[in-house]
């Protein structure tokens, strides 16, 4: 059982680690726009235009691609000063209870943003400036829920088996 959780550990983990490569791009596409804008306005008088759109949706795209690889470093705000305290079989039922309760969070707000894009993609709602669909960042925001929704499963799985042998 350990090595099929390994192999599918490993599985998660290159796909978070290759989400948050996107992030970082477009983090710097963000960025790079930023500055282009700024000198265009400036220098130039001539701002990009649409440019706060498509920061706007770079922001999407940094936002949601990097909650996978932050879950899987434990990056994110833990409270452990009181389970730390507490016998091991209550932490373990205490983190796997959390655990749970992450990915139903994260497997209804996947199941939303698919309905949500879905009726995006149908009713055909673009942005006003330059016109780019709105449904393939709703689309990417439930393929990210996914992917954490599979971290938070590794991470229960660990938790759960650690110790067995």
């Amino acid at each position: 059982m350990s090595g099929k959780i390994d192999k599918f550990e490993k599985f998660v983990n290159s796909l978070s680690n290759w989400l948050n490569w996107v992030a970082g791009t477009a983090l710097v596409a963000m960025l790079a726009l930023i500055v282009a804008d700024i000198i265009g306005a400036k220098l130039f008088k001539w701002p990009i235009p649409g440019g706060i759109e498509v920061v706007g949706f770079l922001c999407v795209v940094v936002i949601a691609f990097a909650i996978a690889q932050t879950q899987t470093i434990h990056g994110h705000i833990e409270v452990e000063f009181l389970v730390t305290r507490l016998p091991q079989t209550a932490r373990k039922v205490i983190a796997a209870i959390i655990y749970c309760l992450g990915m139903a969070l994260f497997a209804l707000l996947a199941w939303r943003s698919y309905d949500f894009g879905r009726v995006l993609q149908v009713s055909g709602e673009v942005s006003m400036t330059q016109r780019i669909p709105f449904y393939s960042f709703v689309y990417s925001i439930a393929f990210c829920c996914i992917v954490v929704f599979l971290v938070l499963l590794v991470q229960c799985l660990r938790e759960v088996t650690k110790g067995k042998k």
